[in-house]
C-alpha cells in the first residue's frame, strides 16, 4: 500500500529513525512518533513535542567576537510532553513496556491519506496475562492546537484489574550532540514549570523558556468509555490523570492534548485551551479521523504524484509531499524549518532551503500556503533592514542566513552571514509567485517592498569596474568555498533582483498609479533609484571562462587545485566533519550544487551549451554531501538530455530518509530534499518552467517508468499531467481555459478537452 509507511522494527537505531518518520504534525504543532510508554531503560530516545517558531534565546560563545557577530541566537524548544500513557494490569509494578515480557506481534502504521498513526501490539506480560494494545494518534489540521491519541485494550487471557495513568509534563529537555555541528551542542534545559493544576475535567501545565520569556500550555482532557475510579492529581511539575477499571472487554481510551502559547493566543493560555476543548467535546476520535481524512483529500487532489508500477518511489514521493505538508508553518510567526516539525537538528532554524526548495512545492500545488510562507518573511523585513546596517550597508535589506523571529543566528560567518544570496533567493520566491498568481495586490501591498529593499542591498554592496557590476565577498550555495568575489549564482540571481525591483515599479505604476506613488512616498524610491536598478542589473558580472566555455563559481575557483577525490576515504565524507574549512576551501570541491543550481533558476542567462559544459565539469566535483544537492543535478542532467544519469540522481533523493541514507534522520528528516524530490520529477522529469511567458512543459520519461502523473494549481486553474511512453496528456481538471507551452509550442487548454501529444524525441 503506497499510502501506508509501515515498520517492525524494535532496534535503537531503527526507534530512533522512527520517531522522526512516524513525526505528526500541521505546521503549527509537531509531535515524534515516540512511544506512549517509553522504551527500555538502557534505551535512548529523542521525546519531542514542537510548537513551530515557539524558541528561546541562548547566547553565542565566542573565543574571539569581532563587530556585528549575533550576540544571540534562537532555539526551537522541546515543549510539554503529553504522549505519556502507562497501562499496568493486576497489581504489577511494571506496566506493559516492549522491554518486558513476550512481543506476539507488533505492527505500526503511518497513513498519510488519512493522517494518522497507528501501532498494534499483541503482548504477553511476565506473568503471562495476554492483551492487545490499539495505539493511534494525530495532529489535526483543521484544529491546529490538537494532539489526540486513543488507546484500544482489549483481553485475549485477561480479565482484571487495568490502571490508566497518562500524565502531562512539563519538565522537558531539548536533545543534544556535541560532536555534530548540525545537531544544538548544548542548552538542553531551556523551559521551566510555571503553572500546573486542574479545572474541573481538565489538566494544564504551563511552561515559560528562559530568556525568550515566552510561554505555553497544555490543556488535556481524558474520557473512556468505562466505568472506572478517576483520579487527576497536581504534581511537581506535572499533572497525572489515573483511571482504574476491571478489564472485561474491550476499552476505549482518548486524550485530547491542546496547545496554546504567547506567540499567537495571547497570555490567557489556560483559559483559551479551555474554550477549545468545550468546542471538541461532541467531537470524538473517530469524528477527528473524519475530519483528517477529508482534509487530505482535497490536499492530494492537486499534490499527489502518481508513479505507475514503482511502489518504492511511490512510496517515498507522497511521504515526503505528506511531510512538508505537516511542516509548513501557516501564520506570520513560522515558516518551514530545515527539519519541519519531526526533530531538533538546525535546532529549529529556517534557512533559503524554503524558498529554493520547499516554496515551489506550495507555489504549485496549494499557493495559499505558498503565500503564507512569503507573508512570514515579510513579517521580518524589518530586522532584515536592521541587520544591513549593522553590516555596515547604508541601505537595503540584508536577511538572515538561519533564523527564527527574524535575527541572524549564524555564528560562523564565512558559510553564514556571508550567503548573501538568502536575499535574493527570498525576492525571487516573490517573483515566481507574482508569475504564477498575477496578484498584482499582494504585489503591491507585500511584494514589490521586498523586491525593493533586497535590490538596494545590491546596489549597496556591489561596485562597477571597467564598467562590469561587481559583488565581492560573498559566500555562495556552496560551502566548501567561502568568501569570494563574484560567485556566479549570487550575482545572477543579484541581477534577477535588481531587474525585478524595476519592473515591478513599472507594472505597479501601470496597475494602481496612486498606491504605488504612496508606497514610493514611503519607501523613498525615486525614478534615478529605479533606473539604477535596472542599469546594475544589465552591467552585472557572470564570470565565463572562454578555455573551459563555462561559468566559473566565482573569480578565482578555476585556479585552485582539484581535490584529490581518488585518495579520499569513504570515511572521511562529508568533508565538513573530517577537514578544518580552510582546507577544503583552498581547493576545487563542491558540496552542492551552486552554479549548476543557478542555471536551473536562470537557465535563460546563459547558452545551453554552455550549461551543458558547466553541468559537467562540476559534477565531476562535487561531492554532495548536502542532501539539496542530487535534487539540482537530476532536474540539469534531464535539461541536457541525460536521463539515466537525472534518474540515478533522482532515486538518491526520493528515499533518503525512509532508507535513512545520510544516516541522521534520528536529527529530523530532510525537508528540502522531500521539496527537491517534487521538483526531480515535476521541473526535471517533466520539464516545467514558470517564467514571464507563463507555464511551459517538455516532458519526458525515465525508460524504467511506464506512466507518472501530477498537477499543477496555476493562476486558479487544476491542470492535469500525465505522462506515458507514447506521449502526454494536459487537462484542466477545475477552472476557465487557459493558454500554456508544450514544446514550446501554444496549447489551450479547455475543460472537458485533454491535450494529446506525443513525446519530443
Amino acid at each position: 500500500m503506497t499510502w501506508t509507511i509501515s515498520n517492525p522494527e524494535l532496534s535503537q537505531q531503527a526507534l530512533l529513525n522512527m520517531e522522526s518518520i512516524f513525526a505528526l504534525g500541521n505546521g503549527y504543532l509537531g509531535v515524534r512518533g515516540n512511544f506512549e510508554e517509553g522504551y527500555g531503560e538502557d534505551m535512548s530516545t529523542i521525546r519531542g513535542t514542537y510548537l513551530n517558531a515557539f524558541h528561546d534565546v541562548i547566547e553565542i560563545p565566542y573565543g574571539e567576537k569581532l563587530f556585528a557577530f549575533p550576540d544571540t541566537q534562537q532555539k526551537l524548544v522541546n515543549h510539554i510532553d503529553a504522549q505519556s500513557v502507562l497501562i499496568y494490569l493486576g497489581d504489577e509494578k511494571e506496566p506493559f513496556r516492549l522491554d518486558h515480557g513476550t512481543i506476539i506481534s507488533f505492527e505500526r502504521r503511518l497513513f498519510m491519506d488519512k493522517g494518522y498513526s497507528e501501532r498494534i501490539v499483541h503482548w504477553r506480560s511476565p506473568e503471562d496475562k495476554e492483551i492487545k494494545l490499539t495505539f493511534r494518534r494525530l495532529v489535526s489540521f483543521t484544529h491546529r492546537e490538537l494532539f489526540a491519541l486513543h488507546v484500544r485494550i482489549e483481553p485475549v487471557n485477561y480479565n482484571g484489574q487495568v490502571r490508566i495513568v497518562s500524565t502531562v509534563n512539563g519538565k522537558v529537555k531539548n536533545y543534544t550532540n556535541p560532536n555534530d555541528p548540525r545537531v544544538g551542542a548544548g542548552h538542553a534545559e531551556r523551559m521551566t514549570v510555571t503553572e500546573t493544576g486542574v479545572k474541573g475535567s481538565d489538566a494544564y501545565v504551563v511552561d515559560e523558556t528562559m530568556a525568550s520569556k515566552l510561554r505555553a500550555a497544555c490543556v488535556t482532557r481524558h474520557r473512556l468509555d468505562a466505568d472506572a475510579d478517576v483520579q487527576l492529581e497536581n504534581g511537581a511539575g506535572e499533572v497525572t490523570y489515573t483511571a482504574t477499571l476491571s478489564l472485561t472487554g474491550p476499552i476505549g481510551f482518548t486524550k485530547y492534548n491542546l496547545y496554546t502559547d504567547s506567540l499567537r493566543h495571547g497570555q490567557d493560555m489556560i483559559e483559551r485551551g479551555i474554550q477549545l476543548q468545550e468546542s471538541l467535546k461532541e467531537l470524538s476520535f473517530e469524528d477527528l479521523l473524519a475530519e483528517q481524512t477529508e482534509y487530505l483529500n482535497d490536499y492530494w487532489k492537486s499534490a499527489d504524484v502518481v508513479i505507475q508500477n514503482d511502489d518504492q518511489l511511490q512510496e517515498g514521493i507522497r511521504f515526503n509531499l505528506f511531510q512538508l505538508l505537516q511542516s509548513a508553518g501557516r501564520d506570520k510567526h513560522s515558516n518551514i524549518s530545515a527539519k519541519g516539525l519531526s526533530g531538533e537538528g538546525y535546532e529549529g532554524h529556517y534557512f533559503w532551503d524554503t524558498e529554493i526548495y520547499m516554496f515551489p512545492v506550495f507555489l504549485m500545488t496549494q499557493p495559499d500556503i505558498a503565500r503564507q510562507l512569503l507573508l512570514y518573511r515579510y513579517s521580518t523585513l524589518e530586522q532584515a533592514r536592521a541587520r544591513a546596517r549593522e553590516m555596515g550597508h547604508r541601505q537595503g535589506a540584508l536577511f538572515p542566513w538561519r533564523t527564527i523571529s527574524g535575527t541572524e543566528c549564524s555564528s560562523f560567518f564565512p558559510s553564514g552571514t556571508a550567503q548573501y544570496h538568502i536575499s535574493a533567493d527570498i525576492a525571487y520566491s516573490y517573483i515566481q509567485y507574482h508569475l504564477a498568481e498575477q496578484d498584482q495586490d499582494f504585489l503591491l501591498s507585500y511584494g514589490a517592498e521586498v523586491l525593493i529593499e533586497t535590490a538596494r542591498l545590491w546596489a549597496d554592496i556591489g561596485h562597477y569596474y571597467n564598467g562590469a557590476f561587481h559583488i565581492d565577498e560573498v559566500t555562495g550555495p556552496d560551502e566548501y568555498t567561502c568568501c569570494v568575489n563574484n560567485n556566479y549564482y549570487t550575482n545572477v540571481m543579484a541581477k534577477h533582483n535588481l531587474k525585478w525591483a524595476a519592473k515591478s515599479c513599472s507594472i505597479l505604476k501601470s496597475y494602481d498609479a496612486h498606491g504605488f506613488q504612496s508606497l514610493r512616498d514611503r519607501l523613498g524610491v525615486t525614478e534615478d533609484e529605479i533606473s539604477a536598478w535596472a542599469k546594475a542589473a544589465e552591467a552585472m558580472l557572470l564570470p565565463y571562462d572562454e578555455a573551459l566555455g563555462i561559468n566559473p563559481q566565482d573569480d578565482t575557483f578555476l585556479r585552485k587545485a582539484v581535490w584529490d577525490f581518488e585518495n579520499t576515504p569513504e570515511d572521511k565524507y562529508p568533508l565538513l566533519l573530517n577537514y578544518h574549512p580552510l582546507t577544503i576551501y583552498r581547493y576545487q570541491v563542491c558540496k552542492q550544487a551552486d552554479t549548476v543550481l543557478a542555471h536551473f533558476l536562470l537557465e535563460d542567462e546563459q547558452s545551453y551549451e554552455t550549461i551543458q559544459r558547466s553541468y559537467e565539469y562540476y559534477e565531476g566535483i562535487t561531492t554532495h554531501d548536502s542532501s539539496l544537492s542530487s535534487c539540482i543535478f537530476s532536474i540539469m542532467a534531464s535539461k541536457i538530455g541525460s536521463m539515466d544519469k537525472a534518474y540515478e540522481y533522482f532515486i538518491e533523493t526520493a528515499r533518503l530518509d525512509l532508507d535513512n541514507t545520510h544516516g541522521n534522520t534520528k536529527d529530523g528528516l530532510h525537508m528540502a530534499n522531500m521539496g527537491g524530490t517534487w521538483m526531480s520529477i515535476v521541473y526535471g522529469f517533466a520539464g516545467m518552467r514558470l517564467k514571464e511567458s507563463g507555464l511551459s512543459l517538455s516532458p519526458a520519461i525515465p525508460k524504467d517508468w511506464e506512466k507518472y502523473a501530477f498537477r499543477l494549481n496555476f493562476r486558479g486553474r487544476l491542470i492535469g499531467v500525465s505522462i506515458e511512453k507514447d506521449g502526454v496528456t494536459l487537462e484542466i481538471v477545475e477552472g476557465d481555459a487557459i493558454e500554456i507551452k508544450l514544446y514550446n509550442e501554444a496549447v489551450t487548454l479547455k475543460a472537458g478537452q485533454p491535450v494529446q501529444k506525443s513525446l519530443a524525441k
